[in-house]
């Protein structure tokens, strides 16, 4: 038996590294081939069979403990243990600042409440038409599934609702990445993502952006490596603020298609980014996953987004929420629905688009004037170039400016050094005096 696994492990080898051994085993767990209980080979005797040191197996067997898919026991040896399970704080719990111990927080991508679209008069609207549903109703609303089909960017197969963008982007991770899949981010990208991906044990692939996407030939190397999935921000992208092109989209939905690999669009600022989203599901729309969030359009309290794709995705998706949450309140869908066909909180929604381009354009002016230049795009984040970013965000942290080191949304190391900063909270007021104070902490390295 020790024989026929080392075998497989050797089938499924790619690279003779530890990580490269740990993702062999773990995809071998992934599609079944090894199962809970199973007994791996002593760290002596898969060295021998692989012709490896006898450190690359032990860092592996390091790698796969780390991630719950092993366990060594004195007199078992060493056996198959496949849990999901996280690893403590990751990147995203070093990116905002504590909550109320900056003057000006900047570090998360906040959008400005006095520019959000107001409860109140949608609540006495709703409330003598409240009734109280069961268990067993369908878990998204009739009429907001039809509201949202009308507003998607391709006709989706299947659609429902989940509890925001990040549930969404778990759910997602959940569903398609397992232990030692590949899978391809844009590089900077989203910090939790990398930390969800993490938690599962995946094998990331960064590609570096352009100011129209995903740069088409570092997509095209990791599609050689038949990842599982691509995660992109179609618009608004956190933290640069690029929006992926039309051209860009296609090509990439080119890419995909024929694969196995399912994209999987965040589209985390929607309403709010100010500018109409590309979305590869319009070439594709069987190999694409879709978020929609209504956070920083509606509210973020309304912890709200929806998720199209194909049927057997979504469907798969709605029955495992039913062993948890089961469904999103059906009182939050109401009031979304509410907001979503009144004309006057469109009204809202879309200006507030058009205040937040303003504030880009007028913070990317001022920067350039201390000759900083930051990638043209929309929504609330910025990425700017420093020296050193560990000096500059404690330079600004003394002006009492918080933003967000550049590392946590890195996925891969480079020498390169930047802050992600968000103006949905910048005021007009303080936008020269912020420019000028980040020009000189930019600097703090040299």
């Amino acid at each position: 038996m020790a024989q026929r696994i080392e075998e497989r492990i050797e089938a499924r080898l790619d690279e003779r590294t530890p990580p490269g051994l740990a993702a062999a085993i773990g995809a071998l767990i992934g599609d079944g081939t090894l199962v809970a209980g199973d007994k791996l080979p002593t760290v002596r005797a898969l060295a021998g069979h692989l012709e490896v040191s006898t450190n690359t197996v032990s860092d592996a067997w390091r790698i796969l403990q780390q991630h719950g898919a092993i366990e060594t026991d004195r007199r078992r040896g060493t056996t198959v243990r496949h849990t999901r399970s996280g690893g403590g704080p990751g990147r995203y719990w070093q990116v905002p600042v504590e909550p109320g111990t900056i003057a000006l927080d900047l570090s998360a991508g906040t959008p400005d409440k006095t520019l959000l679209p107001p409860l109140g008069p949608v609540l006495q609207r709703l409330h003598t038409d409240v009734a109280v549903t069961s268990y067993v109703d369908a878990p998204l609303l009739p009429e907001l599934e039809e509201e949202l089909r009308r507003r998607w960017p391709y006709p989706p197969d299947a659609i429902t609702v989940i509890d925001g963008a990040l549930d969404a982007l778990d759910r997602a991770v959940t569903e398609l990445v397992h232990l030692g899949d590949v899978v391809v981010v844009e590089d900077p990208t989203f910090p939790p993502l990398l930390d969800m991906l993490d938690a599962v044990g995946a094998r990331v692939i960064g590609v570096p952006l352009d100011e129209n996407g995903p740069r088409l030939a570092a997509v095209t190397a990791a599609m050689a490596a038949d990842p599982v999935a691509l995660f992109t921000q179609p618009r608004a992208h956190n933290p640069t603020g690029v929006h992926a092109s039309r051209r860009r989209t296609r090509a990439i939905a080119e890419l995909v298609s024929g694969s196995r690999c399912v994209v999987v669009e965040d589209d985390h600022s929607a309403g709010a980014a100010g500018a109409e989203v590309e979305s590869v599901g319009s070439i594709v729309p069987e190999k694409t996953l879709h978020i929609h969030s209504f956070s920083k359009s509606h509210g973020p309290d309304l912890r709200i987004a929806a998720l199209g794709g194909p049927a057997p995705l979504i469907g798969s998706i709605v029955r495992r929420r039913q062993l948890g949450p089961s469904w999103t309140s059906r009182l939050i869908q109401r009031i979304l629905l509410e907001m979503l066909t009144d004309p006057a909180t469109e009204e809202l929604v879309a200006r507030a688009a058009t205040v937040y381009e303003a504030r880009r354009r007028t913070f990317a002016a001022h920067l350039a004037d201390h000759g900083i230049d930051v990638t043209p795009g929309v929504g609330f984040n910025m990425w700017i170039p420093v020296e050193d970013e560990q000096r500059a965000v404690v330079a600004l942290v003394a002006h009492g400016i918080g933003v967000a080191p550049g590392r946590p949304f890195r996925v891969a190391d480079t020498d390169a050094q930047h802050i992600r900063l968000s103006i949905g909270t910048l005021g007009d007021d303080d936008m020269a005096r912020v420019a000028a104070t980040i020009a000189t902490a930019a600097g703090a390295g040299r």
